[in-house]
């Protein structure tokens, strides 16, 4: 049996350009782990089966590839111990099939490579192969290429989920994004992000483009640098320079919805 946490994500800063010809959008993204995490236990089976979250698919669909990888034949039983809000934009679904990924591919007489897991991670969601990273990261390209970044990371974190706010299909935020022409201005877009990442200055990442909520307005009143949506939402972030003013912060958004105080992962 072996165990691993699958940590939930931010996104620092989100901006989208046009569709690609693999029919995604292009975006460029900043990527960062964060304390909250599920717990992925593993354990060879006679058949593969995912227990305790049944909403999962795509563990099971990441298990399911590790296998025909081997030649087939293979199976486990994967636990899921979930405390990543499912669909928040906080990556807890592909965190979790990343780490179903990486505690499956350890079990193998003959593990997969580095990169091939990338690819295989990249099949199930653009956010997977981010998982299977070290450290931050900058996403390009459908968001699952990869470079690595040195951030800083003398923050904390707030995460606030908004009560009684769902969040609408991914397809449906896209489509929402092109019919306003969203794309419009990615270069400049990007080129503030990059020129944000080189001064190392976090609180000049531009906005994302694909969500906003009056949320990160209040976080930045409570004394937040950079406050933005995760993904497409609806989770919130905000970064605080020490913990007294973060945890002030989640204090006084407790009656908005469910709040945690949390540092990056690494």
């Amino acid at each position: 049996m072996s165990e691993r946490l699958a940590h939930a994500k931010i996104n620092l800063a989100l901006v989208v350009g046009p569709v690609l010809p693999n029919g995604k959008h292009e975006v460029t993204t900043v990527l960062q782990r964060v304390e909250l995490a599920d717990r992925i236990v593993l354990e060879p089976a006679s058949e593969t089966s995912v227990e305790g979250f049944a909403g999962d698919t795509i563990v099971r669909r990441a298990l399911d590839l590790v296998s025909t990888e081997a030649g087939g034949g293979r199976a486990w039983r994967a636990t899921i111990d979930k405390r990543i809000p499912v669909a928040a934009g906080l990556g807890g679904g592909s965190s979790d099939a990343a780490a179903a990924l990486a505690l499956a591919n350890a079990t193998l007489d003959r593990p997969l490579s580095g990169e091939r897991l990338h690819e295989l991670g990249a099949r199930l969601g653009a956010d997977v192969p981010f998982f299977l990273a070290d450290g931050p990261c900058l996403g390009e390209g459908d968001g699952s290429a990869l470079t690595a970044l040195d951030l800083p990371r003398g923050y904390v974190v707030v995460l606030v989920l908004p009560d009684g706010v769902s969040k609408p299909s991914t397809a449906s935020v896209y489509a929402r994004f092109d019919a306003r022409g969203g794309a419009v201005g990615y270069e400049g877009r990007r080129a503030r992000l990059l020129d944000a990442l080189a001064a190392g200055d976090l609180a000049a990442l531009p906005a994302n483009d694909l969500a906003s909520s009056p949320l990160a307005d209040e976080l930045r009143r409570l004394g937040a640098f950079r406050a933005d949506v995760s993904g497409a939402g609806p989770a919130v972030y905000g970064l605080f320079p020490d913990r007294a003013s973060a945890a002030a912060a989640g204090a006084a958004l407790k009656p908005r919805g469910r709040v945690w105080v949390v540092t990056p992962a690494w």
